[in-house]
């Protein structure tokens, strides 16, 4: 006998310890003990959760077995407690949202497995009827109003970028119901919040087939399903890019000592083609002009003059256009005030 070896009694049976006897797995038996609950309440999803609570079902071991649609995989029987057979309506919808929220309380452990069926939904939209679409939009957007755990923003946007969705137009027409249905009880503020935890809130145009991507194409789709808010949003943000686009461009012009023909040209190009407001263009002018002033004067005299000699040997590029001249002669008189 090796050295090594345990010494054991002859004729002995060594009994193995209880946690290295690992029970059969039986799926179809816990498949059936789920919706056997379902059938015995009615549909009553506070029953449910009460019973799938005091109730012995290892969930996490047969947590894999749920799938989308309440389908049972082996025979391709769907129950009549889905989401996908109720009606596109919030008030049908809504409690069952409820009820998974308070599963996922008692029995955390299945958060991952909402995740990953909120994913394979959103990979899968266009295996959905559009009216089943509809109800998933709404499920999901009172998911998020909820709070519902498991399921951060990027599990839902981010899998809705594959080419083939976007370019039949399922996404935006899902999207768009998510959008419309979220915000019936939250802010829009609270909607730019959720699309930029999902990294979306730049790049909105993604859900647009490319012959709609555009910025009209926005503005006109979601004017027309009512979401004012959400057009405006866009618009104000499109018009701040514009502007911190024009003032990085001048403000290296100017560093640069480019002619001054071609930083007026330089304007007039990005004033005409981002149709921005005069007041705008001066403003930026303005703030360009004082932070290329040297403010290391000793005293206010001497900062104001620095300032009112800038604004003198470029005033051409404030008078580039005929409706700035009052803007221009305002701020000289502010400078000339101080220096006085």
């Amino acid at each position: 006998m090796s050295s090594k070896e345990k010494p054991t009694l002859g004729g002995t049976r060594i009994k193995p310890r209880k946690r290295n006897i690992a029970a059969p797995l039986d799926p179809a038996a816990f498949s059936d003990a789920v919706v056997q609950i379902y059938l015995d309440n009615a549909g009553d999803l506070e029953l449910i959760a009460k019973c799938i609570e005091s109730s012995d079902l290892n969930f996490s071991r047969y947590g894999g077995r749920t799938q989308p649609g309440t389908t049972k995989p082996d025979e391709g029987e769907r129950h009549s407690y889905s989401i996908i057979d109720c009606e596109p309506q919030r008030e049908a919808i809504l409690p069952s949202v409820i009820y998974i929220q308070k599963i996922l309380r008692r029995r955390p452990f299945l958060i991952k497995n909402l995740e990953n069926v909120t994913r394979r939904f959103m990979q899968s939209l266009e295996l959905f009827e559009e009216n089943e679409r509809k109800k998933l939009a709404i499920f999901t957007a009172l998911a998020f109003s909820q709070k519902l755990s498991g399921l951060p923003p990027e599990t839902v946007f981010q899998p809705l970028l594959k080419d083939n969705l976007v370019g039949k137009g399922l996404v935006l027409s899902f999207i768009t119901d998510f959008f419309k249905e979220y915000l019936v009880d939250n802010s829009l503020d609270d909607l730019i919040a959720i699309l930029k935890r999902g990294k979306m809130e730049d790049n909105l145009l993604d859900f647009f087939p490319s012959s709609k991507r555009s910025a009209e194409g926005f503005s006109e789709h979601f004017t027309k399903e009512g979401l004012i808010p959400l057009v405006e949003y866009n618009e104000k943000k499109i018009f701040e890019v514009k502007l911190k686009d024009m003032k990085s461009t001048l403000t290296t012009q100017i560093a640069e000592e480019t002619e001054m023909s071609e930083v007026i040209e330089s304007v007039k190009q990005r004033v005409k083609d981002a149709k921005l407001p005069d007041i705008e263009v001066v403003r930026i002018l303005w703030d360009i002009l004082m932070d290329a002033v040297q403010w290391s004067g000793k005293n206010q005299q001497q900062n104001a003059n620095a300032a009112l000699r800038q604004v003198s040997t470029k005033s051409v590029l404030c008078l580039c256009a005929a409706s700035h001249q009052l803007y221009l002669i305002a701020f000289s008189l502010i400078i000339h005030a101080v220096a006085n």
